[in-house]
């Protein structure tokens, strides 16, 4: 397939771009939402692997939201101030609180 394991390995990590070029990229990664919504997500830093390290979340409210990686071993959670994301390649679950949740899933530009 022309994959390096490697980077397979570290895509079930973190979310992955292009690389450092896509610091402040809002297209790249955009969630598409079961409830008709798209949430980009805007790197701030980007690890030389091409792992979103932190990043700022568009949720519709008036600023983005702050969201840092948490390893996890297996997936991705990316969390910040009453909003995370839990993740495994392109699905995601993204979460506003304790009591509110959408499945989505990741399109790459």
């Amino acid at each position: 397939m022309g994959l390096h394991p490697q980077a397979a390995a570290a895509a079930d990590l973190g979310l992955m771009t292009s690389g450092p070029s896509a610091v402040g990229s809002c297209s790249e990664i955009v969630f598409t939402c079961d409830n008709g919504r798209e949430y980009p997500l805007c790197p701030i830093a980007v690890s030389i692997a091409g792992e979103v390290v932190t990043a700022s979340l568009y949720t519709g409210r008036r600023s983005p939201m702050h969201v840092r990686m948490i390893p996890m071993g297996v997936g991705y959670r990316y969390a910040g101030r009453g909003v995370w994301l839990d993740g495994f390649r392109e699905n995601a679950l993204l979460n506003f609180g304790k009591h509110s949740q959408v499945a989505c899933t990741i399109a790459h530009s």
